[in-house]
């Protein structure tokens, strides 16, 4: 395994390395939950590397590098405890695909869980603007001038979907043997409502390390961050303080950044040198945050 580079705080440690090959390498039983979202497919290319998950010609070839991570996952993960994987599906272009469309991304992540052994346990859909997503994008089938003129070609717009799956314990009424508990003062009955609603419809697009922390013209941007609100109340709910989060795609830390917040521990991997350095500088700056935030509360 070669480590390209690594850095360390009191509660983190980050690694600029091959994610499927430093996973490989964890120890059995030793991560409390994962948070990631993982490359999608070859929709985005992040890096020249041949290690890149990113650069792939098809989904099968992705499936084939991305399989043996969520072994890994399984593998290192506690039992009882569960992994988060942020994803949506993937627009289908004629010159590409044949067709335009939509591909289920979200299955294969599905059925590549399943085939490792964990447990399909939930499903949480990200409500996102249609608006927001016509004027980014430009897909024709969310034009009112598609909708004058042919609606057949119409589409709704496209959510993200969290995953969530659970590694088994042993038998099917087996206790966790690590609980995460929530006490009812700091986790009142309606916020338990709220994050168990199936559609989390409060989630503010922006609030990503991208728009939130960048403020060199010359820092990294991430292609496609996950917003730290989704982060946070996944963190918040699978999770006790003090607890271990893993990130196998850490890009520029932003599950990092969230988790060091919420006075846990990190763990993190990223193949891309400039995002890796730029995740050091933001999971620094939020264990400085997390400690201080731990010190009142105690």
């Amino acid at each position: 395994m070669k480590v390209f580079d690594q850095a360390f705080g009191e509660r983190f440690a980050a690694y600029n390395v091959d994610t499927v090959e430093f996973t490989a390498s964890m120890p059995a039983n030793s991560i409390d939950f994962s948070v990631y979202s993982p490359p999608f497919s070859s929709l985005y290319i992040y890096s020249e590397s041949e290690r890149d998950m990113g650069n792939v010609a098809s989904h099968d070839e992705f499936l084939k590098q991305y399989s043996p991570l969520i072994s890994d996952i399984f593998r290192v993960t506690k039992p009882g405890r569960l992994t988060f994987v942020h994803c949506s599906d993937i627009p289908t272009t004629a010159s590409r695909d044949g067709v335009i469309g939509l591909y289920d991304f979200p299955s294969i992540v599905r059925e590549a869980h399943l085939a490792a052994g964990w447990v399909y346990h939930s499903r949480v859909t990200i409500w996102k603007d249609p608006v927001v997503e016509m004027q980014r994008t430009k897909a024709h089938g969310l034009l009112y001038k598609t909708f004058r003129t042919d609606s057949t070609r119409c589409r709704m717009g496209m959510p993200d979907y969290c995953l969530v799956f659970r590694k088994p314990v042993g038998g099917p009424n087996e206790k966790t043997p690590e609980p995460v508990t929530h006490d009812e003062h700091d986790f009142p009955v309606h916020m338990w409502q709220d994050l168990a609603s199936p559609v989390w419809m409060s989630i503010d697009q922006t609030n990503t390390l991208n728009e939130r922390l960048a403020r060199d013209k010359n820092d990294e941007r991430h292609v496609c961050p996950l917003q730290l609100d989704v982060i946070e109340r996944a963190v918040r709910l699978y999770t006790n303080e003090g607890d271990t989060v893993f990130s196998p795609f850490m890009g520029i830390g932003s599950e990092g950044y969230a988790s060091l917040k919420l006075g846990r521990k990190f763990i993190g991997t990223e193949l891309k040198e400039s995002y890796f350095r730029q995740a050091v500088k933001y999971l620094t700056e939020a264990e400085k945050i997390g400690g201080d935030l731990f010190k009142v509360a105690s």
